[in-house]
């Protein structure tokens, strides 16, 4: 069975701005990954971050989708949050479909000791997904529910 059978294919135009991070370095690592590769695309040979420190990284791309209510979101990668502490700063970084600029990462450092990046090292993935947006109603009240204004913890721990 192939892994990949369902995946949508969205057109996305992809304009390269450094010859640093050339446009067969911009790919999904394998058939079945859901997030595009991103680079650090800097002028710098390297960039220390310090432990609590962050730093924006140019990755060289700007783009398109030509997919109506599709939009762009930055996550972090796995293996260089957990083994690395290097996160997306804001968590997930959301690129607007009517952005052209250059995509820009923030990597926030997590870990307690200085953490290097290297020009052209991978350092987020690029996930298309649907956009849904809230029409707004306002109201003097809302539902009741069992839970109503129970926040943080509120379920317990266990």
């Amino acid at each position: 069975m192939n892994p990949c059978s369902g995946i949508v294919t969205v057109e996305v135009k992809v304009r390269f701005l450094s010859e640093t991070c050339p446009p067969e370095k911009f790919n999904y690592a394998t058939p079945g990954s859901a997030g595009i590769d991103l680079r650090a695309c800097m002028a710098e040979p390297e960039v220390s971050i310090p432990p609590g420190g962050r730093h924006r990284f140019p990755t060289g791309i700007a783009m398109e989708c030509t997919m109506p209510g599709v939009a762009g979101f930055v996550y972090s990668r796995s293996g260089l949050g957990t083994k690395e502490g290097l996160v997306v700063s804001q968590g997930v970084g959301v690129i607007d479909p009517d952005y052209r600029g250059e995509i820009l990462v923030s990597l926030l450092n997590t870990s307690d000791q200085t953490r290097t990046v290297t020009r052209g090292q991978r350092i987020a993935q690029l996930v298309f997904q649907p956009i849904v947006r809230a029409g707004i109603v306002p109201q003097q009240s809302l539902t009741d529910t069992a839970r109503g204004a129970g926040g943080f913890g509120h379920t317990g721990t266990v």
